[in-house]
């Protein structure tokens, strides 16, 4: 029986080599090895096991209540309360009462004079101003009729030959360009990569299988890289380095031509100069101030005159008088308990009845 399995197990792998695509080959495939794609069926077994039919459940049966007959007591008026009024109560006293407050009055007090004799100013103290004239003197000095002034005086310009260089044709740059040495090279060039490939090859040599195709295998195979040599000239530039076009273009400073030229240039450029004019003065007689005009201030003194006049000695006031209470003896009724209410309890009423009651388990 395992010799009849494994020879089925065999025809079923050479069945899916045959039927296998390149498209189907493993993800990290080797060069240089074969692969096979092989169906393996399931393998199945016999067990036992229990299987629910019926899941579990609960059901309730219902059982009758029992009773018993007793006695007991049933409220028939409840307990409550009254109020019961409490009379006051009262008793006669006698006391003084004030029949008339006792108060104040006010008395004026009229005021009090006396004469006395008084030095009083009929006319205050006062200054007045004296004018002091101003002293005068003649004499001589000189004055000015005409101001000192200024005047522009121009300077002229002084001029000399020198003899300077100039540019007769300015400095330029020019540019020259020179042709690179070429050189013929051989080179061996890519013109295919290497890659894989996938080929059928015969498996095993003693398949059973009467058709060839099913014996065959697919096998991942190296190809080779395809290279081809081609000429071509290399610019190899013009100073021997090398590099393309390297050292082939130069540029070349020209200088300026010069020359030399006399011209007239000003050597102190024309400007102007201050002059002064003096003042001009006169000598003069004339009045002028010694002492300039002054006041003076004088005091003129108060005039004072005696007056007799009545003065307060004493001021009017009044006088404050107690005036005493009046006073009478009564008799009257006061209130010696006031009235209230007392609580009384009424107990409640029970009487006794039977009743049928579910006797306790």
């Amino acid at each position: 029986m395992r010799k009849f399995n494994s020879v089925i197990l065999f025809l079923i792998c050479i069945a899916f080599a045959a039927n296998a695509q390149p498209g189907d080959a493993p993800p990290n495939a080797q060069p240089g090895k074969c692969y096979a794609k092989c169906h393996i069926p399931d393998q199945y077994e016999t067990v036992t096991e229990q299987v629910m039919i019926k899941p579990a459940s609960t059901r309730t049966i219902p059982v009758p209540a029992e009773y018993e007959s007793k006695t007991e007591q049933q409220l028939v008026k409840a307990e409550s309360k009254r109020i019961i009024a409490v009379p006051a109560q009262y008793e006669t006293v006698t006391e003084n009462v004030v029949i008339k407050a006792a108060s104040k009055r006010l008395t004026p007090v009229p005021a009090q004079y006396e004469t006395v004799e008084e030095r009083v100013m009929i006319k205050p103290e006062t200054k007045r101003l004296i004018t002091v004239p101003a002293v005068y003197e003649t004499v001589k000095e000189q004055v000015m009729v005409k101001p000192e002034g200024k005047r522009l005086v121009e300077v002229p310009a002084v001029y000399e030959n020198v003899t300077e260089d100039y540019v007769i044709e300015p400095a330029y740059t020019k540019t020259e360009v020179s042709q690179p040495k070429f050189e013929t090279v051989t080179e061996r060039v890519e013109v295919k990569p290497a890659s894989t490939k996938w080929v059928k090859k015969k498996a095993d040599a003693n398949c059973l299988s009467a058709n060839p195709d099913d014996c065959l295998v697919w096998c991942l195979v190296e190809v080779p890289a395809e290279y081809q040599t081609i000429t071509k000239r290399v610019n190899k530039g013009c100073d021997g380095s090398g590099v393309a076009d390297a050292g082939c273009t130069k540029t070349i400073q020209v200088p300026a031509k010069m020359g030399k030229r006399t011209v007239r240039k000003v050597k102190t450029p024309a400007t102007t100069r201050e002059e002064v004019i003096p003042a001009e003065y006169k000598t003069m007689t004339v009045r002028k101030v010694k002492t300039p005009a002054t006041t003076r201030e004088e005091v003129i003194p108060a005039e004072y005159s005696t007056v007799k006049k009545q003065v307060l000695k004493t001021p009017a006031t009044v006088k404050e008088e107690e005036i005493p209470a009046e006073y009478a003896t009564v008799t009257k009724q006061v209130l010696k308990a006031p009235a209230t209410t007392r609580e009384e309890v009424i107990p409640a009423e029970y009487k006794t009845v039977s009743v049928k009651a579910v006797k306790a388990e």
